[in-house]
């Protein structure tokens, strides 16, 4: 592996210390290295775990490893991949804040779900780690062991909720066994509904399973009976399930900022739409106007932090801001160090790291633009990611999914195809798309595709700008430099549904300046002016939750995604206004002379008001329409004369009366 010395010292603005054989013989460089106590970053991943040990001993802090062997140096185009290694070595030295956890604790109680002897067999395997109960279906006869240590009986598993330490499962058809059993267990009589509560559950039932995306619900295993090999790791892995347990609080959640409901009206619902574990449902009482996150059931695939228009929902492994600092550092690193055309390669641990590893040792590695990093779920990456690292000088972004589709995918492919209509309306698109997801689970096919990436450099400088705010404002501001930096002249870009960028159109002609729409806009997109009856519209606070158009009496609210770069859009604009009503009496401003009109438009029919003198009263103020009410010269009771009132004796009189009429 060739290092350009001099390429990487320019590009990641470091002392530049290098050795042939660092984790052995010249192990004293790295201990020199580390005494200096500045930070330290290692360019060697094989031998990260003798490098951290030696840091322990000596009473230092753990140094950063990056991987640039397998990453770049690795590679058919290895000699040229200096500006890459400097990217690599720059974008690691960006800091990034600790994860917030959640704790889950399992008393090691279990509830084994089964339909024959595996479920025995497993339940005795695990007796002595787990407090145990068997739950079989009943369906195939089964015989029942010669001493059981633990309770087995008889139902169907309905329904479940919860996670590792706090179970309910819902089983229909309850029942114990008879002691008479012999070659087989006979049952008692069954109950419905019944509940079970348990800190572990191992589903040997074969039948559907319990939960969506049941692989990433923690506490819950489930394994095909009839696959032994499948059996015996969900054995393994249930042992381990009794103590305390910390994970990562992947979503952080504000909920003043959700757009999810007002006055029982449903706007947004981008996250519970997409969440594939159902971590996500509606709130209720004091939470109604907001979704509840559960992070004990979250398994972190991010896709609701993707695609939330507001930020209330963001990922914390790591936040937006500390991804995009790295993102940037990445970028600019590269173009620093000489490097050109940059494709931006998002990739997770568990998939992404095993493909450029096999990449790099059997085929013919990344290509040296490619500048692959990695996240901790790609599913988890916004339209901030994406806007930021176009302006920051990416010629492609590419994200590294599954073949088979991962969970919770929908979402970033969607913040592609808004990307991707955003830079074809600035005129940056590409035969090609720019912005894509490589869904693949081979390595080589991995390599074919990004090799064949066509070399598509922007044609000016990229934007140097720093990404603050929210994950919304990060994208606006990543939009907008790219823009300015691109020398653009779209002023309004239309972009695809469900993006968090828009326009909400008020038929002027419709309005009623009922002001509805202002009190459930969760961003005061639309607001009052308190001074005069006014309706005003902010387009870059509009993130197209639909709460406004649900709301409006008059239905006259329509959305319109886009991005605009006016001047306009970032100040609050007059919708509609009217004259303010003055009253005849007092001179006291309320309401709208044209709303006045519209009341006494339709009143005018009733007989209350079918005389003009008493319309006159629906011009005063409320406190001189009492007065007059009061005053004797308005009647609320008074009207036409009432039908006289008829019993059935009257009916039988008057039926009587007629009858004798007729005869004579």
């Amino acid at each position: 592996m060739r290092l350009d010395e001099r390429a990487i010292a320019r590009g990641c603005g470091s002392e530049v210390r290098t050795a042939e054989q660092l984790c052995m013989a010249q192990l004293d460089r790295f201990m020199a290295a580390l005494a200096t106590g500045r930070p330290l970053s290692v360019a060697c991943t094989a031998q990260a775990p003798l490098f951290a040990q030696e840091a322990t001993e000596a009473g230092a802090g753990t140094p950063t490893f990056v991987n640039i062997r397998e990453h770049a140096g690795w590679a058919t185009e290895g000699r040229a991949a200096g500006p890459k290694m400097a990217a690599l070595l720059a974008a690691a030295a960006e800091p990034m804040p600790a994860t917030p956890l959640v704790t889950l604790e399992s008393q090691g109680v279990a509830l084994v779900l089964g339909r024959d002897g595996v479920a025995l067999e497993a339940a005795a395997r695990l007796a002595d780690r787990l407090d145990l109960t068997v739950l079989l279906d009943g369906v195939q006869p089964v015989a029942p062991p010669r001493s059981t240590p633990f309770p087995v009986m008889k139902g169907r598993a309905r329904a479940a909720t919860g996670w590792l330490g706090a179970f309910a499962v819902t089983v229909d058809g309850a029942a114990m066994p008879r002691p008479s059993s012999r070659d087989r267990y006979d049952w008692g009589p069954g109950k419905d509904g019944a509940t079970s509560r348990a800190d572990v559950v191992l589903d040997l039932s074969g039948g559907a399973p319990l939960f969506p995306a049941h692989e990433v619900r923690q506490g819950y295993l489930r394994a095909d009976p009839a696959d032994a090999a499948a059996v015996e790791r969900a054995i393994a892995a249930a042992a381990e399930l009794s103590g305390t347990f910390d994970k990562p609080r992947f979503i952080a959640f504000d909920g003043a900022l959700c757009a999810h409901a007002r006055n029982k009206r449903n706007g947004c619902t981008r996250c519970i739409d997409l969440c594939p574990t159902g971590a996500i449902t509606p709130g209720t009482g004091p939470l109604k106007d907001q979704v509840v996150i559960s992070a004990e059931i979250c398994a972190g695939c991010g896709a609701c932090a993707a695609v939330c228009p507001t930020g209330a929902a963001t990922y914390t492994l790591p936040p937006p801001a500390a991804m995009a600092r790295r993102i940037r550092t990445l970028l600019l690193a590269y173009r620093e160090a000489g490097g050109e055309a940059p494709v931006l390669l998002l990739h997770d641990e568990a998939q992404g790291e095993a493909l450029l590893d096999a990449l790099s040792r059997h085929g013919d590695g990344l290509p040296a633009r490619v500048l692959p990093l990695l996240v901790n779920e790609v599913s988890a990456i916004d339209l901030s990611l994406i806007a930021g690292a176009f302006a920051w000088g990416a010629s492609a972004v590419r994200l590294l999914l599954p073949g088979r589709g991962g969970h919770g995918a929908e979402g970033v492919h969607r913040n592609i195809e808004t990307a991707n209509a955003a830079l074809a309306g600035m005129g940056l698109g590409h035969a090609v798309p720019r912005a894509a997801a490589i869904e693949t689970d081979d390595p080589f096919t991995l390599g074919e595709a990004l090799t064949a990436l066509p070399r598509a450099p922007f044609a000016f400088a990229p934007s140097t700008h720093q990404a603050i705010g929210s994950p919304r404002e990060m994208a606006l501001q990543g939009l907008r430099a790219l823009r300015t930096a691109a020398g653009a002249a779209a002023t309004t870009v239309a972009l695809p549904a469900l993006a968090p960028f828009g326009a909400a159109h008020v038929d002027v002609a419709g309005c009623t300046l009922c002001l509805a729409c202002t009190s459930v806009c969760p961003t005061s997109a639309f607001s009052a002016n308190p001074q005069t009856p006014q309706l005003r519209f902010l387009e870059d606070a509009c993130v197209q939750c639909g709460l406004c158009a649900a709301t409006c009496p008059e239905k006259v609210i329509t959305l319109s995604p886009r991005l605009n770069f006016s001047e306009a859009a970032a100040s609050p604009q007059v919708v509609k206004e009217e004259e303010p009503a003055a009253c005849p009496r007092c001179s006291k401003l309320f309401g709208t002379k044209a709303s006045i009109a519209r009341v006494k438009a339709k009143l005018s029919a009733h007989w209350m008001f079918a005389d003009p003198a008493r319309q006159a009263i629906l011009e005063l103020c409320d406190d001189c329409r009492i007065t007059e009410a009061t005053m004797g010269r308005l009647d609320p009771y008074a009207g036409p004369a009432r039908p006289v009132t008829k019993t059935t004796e009257d009916w039988l009189r008057e039926a009587e009366r007629a009858k004798k009429d007729q005869e004579g």
